[in-house]
């Protein structure tokens, strides 16, 4: 029987990219939305040159759970800034 050679690159990509998606659900400190942002980018591009060798469902896999994960953390993040940025604007309009 013939063993398939699994891609260390697709398995990276896919546990980076669970990471990014837990790290949506922690994105209000601004520590754990970079870290889902950059888990998100290092998983996609990981993901896509594991896709380019040899496909494999893991790799596809990891290519969307950091594409999903990517967009949710980044929109979070961005969402959290702003909100901040509101509360700094309006604490200091009223004094």
């Amino acid at each position: 029987m013939e063993q398939k050679q699994t891609n260390g690159k697709a398995i990276a990509s896919l546990v980076l990219g669970i990471v990014s998606l837990v790290c949506v659900l922690f994105t209000a400190t601004v520590f754990m939305g970079v870290v889902g942002i950059a888990c998100g980018v290092v998983g996609l591009v990981l993901g896509i040159s594991a896709n380019k060798t040899a496909k494999s469902g893991m790799a596809t896999a990891g290519i969307v759970l950091s594409a999903i994960g990517l967009g949710l953390c980044a929109v979070s993040f961005i969402a959290c800034v702003a909100c901040v940025g509101c509360l700094g604007a309006a604490g200091l309009s009223l004094s």
